[in-house]
């Protein structure tokens, strides 16, 4: 989560940038969106492993209570 936080405050910065920059606003704004594009994947990646753990910990968990046959 770390890495989105820094890859969004990226983005604010080269947005805030554009604002003061008229000549290079463009690029500003495409590396701003680059960077949101960036902290997407980084989130998407974080709960995609949170979901694995949880489905994980379900399994196991249905594991255990499983009775066991004689």
């Amino acid at each position: 989560m770390e890495n989105v936080r820094r890859y969004r405050a990226l983005a604010s910065l080269c947005r805030q940038q554009a604002a003061y920059r008229p000549l290079q606003n463009w690029e500003l704004l495409g590396q701003a969106e680059h960077f949101e594009h960036l902290a997407e994947i980084a989130l998407k990646a974080h709960f995609d492993a949170c979901n694995a753990q949880r489905e994980e910990d379900a399994t196991a968990a249905a594991a255990w209570e499983a009775p066991v046959a004689a």
